[in-house]
């Protein structure tokens, strides 16, 4: 992506934006958002969009439901201001993983957001490791071209450059069989084997968890998944690789909601390191999401 562009940055991407603006060679406009006194968002955009190729970030991450207005609202002024092109950079996507009705009567999330998404004519999309289970054409959902990128091969990079020690004897290991396709990018990256783990019931009180692929006896085991929000998942995983004899575990995930006290949960597990990337900003989020979002923009 070159030539006239301009990166602008929400209240929940200004971060990102500052750091794509850097590594693309880009302007940075800015975007003022304020709140009336009834609770109503109010968006103006600075800079001058007209003719220009726009890149607006905007995670949904904390006060998704503000944060999902204000992102519509600036999108759909960047094109009624008269920007040639409008590519929307939503590293975390909120309501992504109510995909089906589950339940008579719920509420297809996902799908009534792609329909904001898709009546705004944009020109692209990008999400970050968004929850795509079954979503065949996320383009066709949200009309525009869509590229769902990966966190995965940056939390890679961390770990190579702050825990080199562990890589001989490490295995990379999935909470569950849904983040098996996360455990696999992790391990091509850091050259190691991949296990996933699997809960088997025995009875009506007994569960076993095995780890299905490699073993993870006396190994450093680094877990890796999409997303921590209660931590429920990750604690289970490590409690049950400590009983299946693994030496010690390092936690990695794309998105580190952290809900609730669950980072105060995660801690007590006394991990060899709990680290996120700033899709979400957090007491983890240590690993920035900018270089992967740069390169794809680069390449279109």
């Amino acid at each position: 992506m070159r030539g006239g562009l301009l990166v602008l940055g929400g209240s929940q991407g200004e971060h990102i934006a500052a750091q794509l603006a850097a590594l693309l060679g880009a302007e940075l406009g800015e975007v003022e958002v304020s709140r009336f006194p009834d609770g109503e968002t109010y968006v103006r955009v600075l800079a001058d969009v007209e003719g220009k190729r726009v890149v607006y970030v905007n995670s949904l991450q904390r006060g998704p439901n503000e944060a999902l207005v204000e992102t519509l609202l600036t999108l759909d002024a960047l094109k009624d201001l008269g920007a040639r092109e409008v590519h929307a950079v939503v590293p975390y996507m909120a309501y992504a993983r109510q995909d089906e009705r589950f339940k008579p009567g719920e509420a297809v999330s996902v799908a009534t957001v792609a329909k904001l998404f898709r009546a705004l004519g944009l020109s692209s999309i990008y999400t970050v490791d968004m929850h795509l289970h079954r979503i065949r054409d996320p383009s066709a959902l949200f009309g525009a071209s869509f590229r769902n990128l990966t966190g995965v091969r940056e939390l890679a990079k961390y770990v190579k450059r702050h825990h080199p020690e562990v890589l001989g004897r490490a295995v990379v290991v999935g909470p569950d069989e849904e983040a098996e396709q996360w455990a696999r990018v992790m391990a091509e990256e850091l050259g190691t084997e991949y296990a996933v783990l699997e809960k088997k019931r025995l009875s009506a009180t007994e569960v076993r968890v095995e780890a299905h692929g490699a073993n993870v006896k006396g190994k450093v085991a680094v877990v890796v998944d999409d997303i921590i929000s209660t931590g429920g998942t990750i604690i289970e995983a490590v409690r049950a690789l400590r009983q299946l004899g693994c030496e010690a575990a390092l936690v990695a995930c794309v998105h580190p909601v952290l809900a609730g006290n669950a980072y105060a949960k995660l801690l007590k597990l006394q991990l060899l390191d709990l680290v996120g990337t700033d899709t979400v900003l957090s007491p983890i989020s240590r690993v920035p999401i900018a270089p992967a979002i740069a390169e794809a923009l680069r390449g279109t």
